[in-house]
């Protein structure tokens, strides 16, 4: 039976911009999508691609919803593009939270959160704040500035870090094997968790070069980029990946899917935000809860985030309860925060 589909557009400004190696990041698009079946029943989902990412473009994503006339059935949807990931994860959403079949199940009354620390200097002050604040782990947006800059300033970061943190430095595909081998050099001997995504996935002879590092250096490697399109973590798991996974739910068509791979498994998983808002935000949480494997602290210490705090999710916290999912705000209040 056909819902009815209809979508919002949204421009979103950061309160900072995002500094990462693709250069900086000033607001968030996306669309807001709501179906309604008989009932009625509403349900409401989030379309927030990342084309520097790899997934489709918010413009492609528009106009993929535009051809289908303002009705969705679920053969239209199975049917619907591949590379369109993100799409299809914002319609399948709304379709399941009318069915009331929204990811569920929590393995943990609460989870840990790491520390976004920006690029560069101002990572300093940060630091120490958050570990104030009572983080115990720390993401670092590396391969911004200054290569020997940046690897200077690392003992000074680990310095601001309370006895017993970890480190994890986010790359973003910005260095090549020299630059990768350079850091995993420095990382060897300190308390670095991960290196995410040293190499872009685009780089040729990407995989082999990943695969070689994280097996001749100490420091694990993450893919994060790497596992955004269709399929990549079926290749990945046919190639052996030895170290960690990063996933981001929004961006993915299907996460249940490939979740239940993962954790089958039994791979090193880390929860992350795409920088949704906070509609996206609570379904990509629900997935983490969800997780029956170790649980390793979210990538979900981004907020505040947006000028207009009415997007934001959970507050930046070192934890996250399962029972802040349910005051995020609903669908329909963001729906309407868009008219």
């Amino acid at each position: 039976m056909a819902a009815l589909l209809a979508y919002r557009r949204y421009t979103l400004p950061f309160q900072t911009p995002v500094r990462t190696a693709h250069g900086p990041w000033g607001e968030r698009t996306g669309l807001l999508v709501r179906v309604e079946t008989e009932g009625p029943r509403i349900g409401f989902g989030e379309i927030a691609p990342l084309p520097w990412f790899g997934t489709e473009t918010t413009d492609e994503a528009e106009t993929a919803l535009q051809s289908l006339g303002g009705l969705l059935t679920a053969p239209l949807l199975a049917a619907f593009p591949r590379h369109l990931a993100c799409t299809r994860h914002g319609l399948a959403e709304a379709l399941a939270a009318t069915a009331d079949t929204a990811t569920s199940g929590v393995s943990a009354p609460y989870l840990p959160v790491a520390a976004l620390l920006p690029a560069g200097r101002p990572a300093l002050a940060v630091a120490a704040a958050k570990a104030d604040a009572g983080f115990r782990t720390f993401k670092w947006k590396v391969g911004v500035g200054d290569l020997a800059d940046e690897l200077g300033l690392l003992d000074d970061l680990l310095a601001r870090l309370p006895e017993g943190a970890r480190l994890r430095l986010d790359a973003n595909g910005a260095w090549d094997r020299r630059q990768t081998e350079r850091w995993l050099d420095r990382c060897a001997d300190r308390p670095i968790e991960h290196v995410e995504q040293p190499i872009a996935p685009a780089t040729r002879g990407a995989a082999d070069l990943l695969l070689g590092l994280a097996h001749d250096y100490p420091t694990p490697l993450a893919l994060d980029e790497s596992l955004v399109r269709d399929g990549d973590v079926d290749r990945w798991l046919d190639a052996g990946w030895p170290d960690v996974w990063v996933l981001k739910p929004t961006l993915l068509a299907d996460p249940a899917a490939v979740i239940g791979k993962l954790a089958r498994r039994g791979v090193p998983v880390v929860f992350s935000s795409a920088l949704e808002t906070a509609l996206g935000a609570g379904s990509a949480l629900r997935h983490a809860f969800a997780w029956p494997g170790e649980q390793r602290a979210l990538g979900f210490g981004v907020w505040p985030l947006f000028a207009d705090r009415r997007f934001d999710g959970p507050a930046a916290a070192p934890f996250i309860r399962a029972e802040d999912l349910a005051r995020l705000p609903s669908g329909e209040t963001l729906w309407n925060a868009l008219s």
